[in-house]
């Protein structure tokens, strides 16, 4: 039986971050939703490291997106990524995707989040506290709110959970992820 995959994002979501795992998972056989606040074509932006003490923003690519949070039932999911991006600062006040995440922590469903996908987490501290995990380093503060460890490894993995630094390290998000589901 094929797995399902859910990718759970919004306007604002760093382009290569839902692009590369969302063809990825395909490329791997899978059938994965992109779920978000409401179905519509989402506003990807492209983030780059210049010569700022921060990253910039651009637009990027626009992505439909297959499904809102409201529509979906996680339990028919075998595994969850969350792109960073802007998206996560807004979706996090979605009771229903918090909803999901949850049942990811509560199933120990694969769980994989790259980058801002943390702060998500801050709306979720009961199944974070105690955790590790890594993200952008501008998030640690948010991460150890929470009560989690930050990791300063470009990619962790701690239980159902992976976790990685940026869109550089996808890659190897995204093989750790896969070792995951296909335990």
């Amino acid at each position: 039986m094929t797995k399902k995959l859910l990718i759970v994002t919004g306007d604002a979501v760093e382009a290569l971050e839902v692009f590369y795992p969302y063809y990825r998972c395909l490329e791997e056989g899978y059938d994965v939703t992109i779920a978000s606040p409401k179905k519509k074509k989402l506003q990807t932006v492209v983030h780059d490291f210049l010569d700022w003490d921060t990253f910039t923003e651009k637009p990027g690519y626009l992505l439909e997106s297959h499904a809102s949070f409201d529509e979906i039932n996680p339990a028919e999911y075998d595994g969850l990524i969350i792109p960073g991006g802007r998206a996560p600062e807004y979706i996090r006040m979605y009771d229903s995707l918090l909803s999901i995440v949850k049942h990811f922590f509560a199933e120990n469903k694969p769980v994989g989040a790259i980058c801002h996908a943390s702060l998500i987490f801050t709306s979720l501290q009961e199944e974070l506290k105690g955790r590790e995990l890594t993200a952008y380093i501008a998030c640690r503060p948010e991460v150890e709110a929470i009560g989690a460890k930050y990791i300063e490894e470009k990619n962790h993995v701690e239980g159902n959970l992976v976790s990685g630094h940026d869109w550089s390290n996808l890659p190897e998000f995204m093989r750790e992820f896969f070792k995951l589901l296909n335990k």
